[in-house]
């Protein structure tokens, strides 16, 4: 069975209106998208890694933030993950330490569960949505094109939802996403696994954990093979928050790093076999921190003066 939902002001099948905003990705959202670079602080405990205070200036303070909700509904989707109940736990309590109180945790195994009335009731309510860490291709595969993708991408234009990702939850945004290609082996055609995202983030292709797992070599060798794309490489505790589908905030402890192929001078990946070394010539980069900005349209950076305020 097929469950197709009435838009209540058009009277007519919302199935229809999700094929056309699938075709229209490019158009704003409303909504606030939060692609995290993994290992953010959940307010476990000390830890040398983490430099600001959870409560107030931690990265999942400034995704509660972002819903300008005092009381937010936040659903939490473990699907990528293959510890769904430990991992769902830490979130439930790291936002019960935020002091919110309206958390679900959903773990979606199958398309059947995506389309699950239930589980969409649930979707509808919420103002934050979170995919955790784990393997993008399960979210991809089990949620994308379903009626729960449908109402993710109308809640994303029509209101102030926030959908917040982590590691794979971050990397599953990307129209081009990495789906697999270990750092040791990036730089020989082929040893880097493309496949279609979630398509939430069609400008751009994020890699996660990023200095902490040495995945230079692997975005860049996603950026030669989609050389029009913007390479996003987000460190540990660190992300960026995107309004209007273009304007980007760096957030956290660590780096952003992007790589703009926009005037590379040598890129002969598509003359190359698969195994041999790749070679680019003239790859921007830049190295941003938290309050620093940038545009996925125009890709122009604004670096935070030293004398500014920090936004939290």
């Amino acid at each position: 069975m097929r469950y197709i939902f009435f838009n209540k002001d058009l009277q007519f099948p919302s199935i229809f209106i999700f094929a056309t905003v699938l075709n229209q990705i490019k158009h704003q959202f409303k909504g606030t998208l939060i692609p995290i670079g993994g290992n953010e602080d959940k307010g476990s405990g000390l830890s040398e890694m983490y430099t600001m205070q959870f409560i107030g200036e931690g990265i999942l303070s400034s995704v509660i933030k972002a819903s300008h909700n005092n009381n937010p509904v936040i659903t939490v989707i473990t699907t990528a993950s293959k510890i769904p109940l430990e991992i769902g736990k830490n979130y439930y309590d790291a936002f019960v330490k935020l002091s919110c109180h309206q958390i679900y945790i959903l773990d979606i195994r199958s398309i059947k569960q995506a389309n699950d009335p239930s589980n969409l009731r649930i979707i509808e309510k919420t103002d934050i949505l979170l995919f955790s860490g784990g393997d993008q291709s399960e979210i991809v595969k089990h949620i994308k094109d379903t009626l729960m993708h449908e109402i993710i991408l109308r809640k994303l234009y029509e209101t102030n939802f926030v959908l917040a990702g982590t590691s794979a939850g971050a990397m599953c945004m990307s129209s081009e996403m990495i789906a697999g290609g270990s750092s040791t082996e990036a730089f020989r055609k082929g040893n880097v696994k493309m496949s279609k995202g979630m398509c939430l983030i069609p400008d751009a292709i994020i890699d996660s954990h990023f200095i902490q797992r040495g995945r230079f070599g692997r975005l860049a060798e996603a950026i030669a093979q989609f050389p029009h794309l913007l390479g996003i490489g987000l460190s540990e505790d660190t992300g960026i928050i995107i309004n209007n589908s273009d304007e980007c905030r760096v957030i956290g402890s660590g780096m952003v790093i992007l790589f703009d192929a926009s005037y590379l001078t040598h890129n002969k990946i598509n003359e190359l076999e698969d195994g041999t070394p790749l070679s680019m010539c003239n790859l921007l980069t830049h190295i941003l921190a938290q309050g620093d900005r940038f545009t996925l349209s125009d890709r122009k950076i604004s670096i935070l003066p030293m004398t500014a305020k920090l936004e939290w």
